[in-house]
């Protein structure tokens, strides 16, 4: 889409599709599941939940945009498609809030499956009334200014995770997590065998039947006398 290659402001090419049969099979598993299917190696940090319960599961439309500025998400709302997910890296800071309560509205109107954001929001009792899935850094009072920079479906940093355009974002209570699409297949099978896993785990738990060697093994291993 960009005809300026210019960085600081650019707006890219929307991403490949996600089918639906993979946006329903993400929406049956667990952030932790899929995190320990990628070896434990990514997910976010230090973002927070701003709705109540409802899990986001979409395309990822990113954002880099500058501290305290939210004109590039402004244009990537208007660009985005119905299920997706906007994901703004603002480089960690919460001295304005990049969106709120109109943004939000604007976002239901288009079918915006939710945000995730490393920067701060505002109008917090609204996002929770309406329980429309956002994870930020933090939330202030003081709104954003809107003459950029920015960019738009750039690879950005969020939450401690690197995000590309067209992956596929999964958030509930545990956090937030993102999919490279070349992965959807692999990942999905590994956390599907990690919850059998766990399930297994769980009847042993209750019947006292959990063997424990392992731990003073390990020790042994490393020269602790037990």
């Amino acid at each position: 889409m960009s005809t300026i290659d210019q960085a600081g402001f650019r707006i890219l090419a929307m991403p490949e599709k996600i089918s639906t049969a993979f946006i329903e099979a993400y929406r049956e598993m667990v952030t932790p599941h899929i995190g320990d299917s990628m070896n434990r190696l990514t997910g976010s940090v230090g973002l927070q939940r701003y709705h109540r319960e409802q899990k986001l599961v979409g395309r990822a439309i990113t954002v880099k945009a500058r501290p305290g500025d939210n004109l590039m998400i402004h244009k990537a709302l208007d660009m985005a498609e119905s299920g997706d997910v906007i994901v703004v890296d603002a480089n960690r800071d919460v001295s304005q809030a990049l969106v709120g309560e109109l943004m939000m509205m604007h976002a239901q109107v288009r079918g915006v499956a939710g945000f995730v954001i490393d920067g701060a929001i505002r109008d917090v009792a609204a996002f929770y009334d309406a329980d429309f899935p956002c994870y930020a850094r933090g939330n202030t009072l003081r709104g954003p200014f809107k003459d950029g920079p920015g960019e738009i479906n750039v690879p950005v940093s969020v939450g401690g995770m690197s995000v590309d355009a067209g992956d596929l974002v999964v958030g509930d209570e545990d956090g937030v997590i993102a999919i490279p699409q070349r992965l959807l297949q692999s990942v999905l099978d590994g956390a599907r065998r990690q919850a059998q896993r766990e399930t297994e785990r769980k009847r042993l738990i209750a019947s006292g039947q959990d063997k424990r060697d392992w731990i003073d093994a390990y020790l042994r291993s490393k020269g602790v006398i037990l």
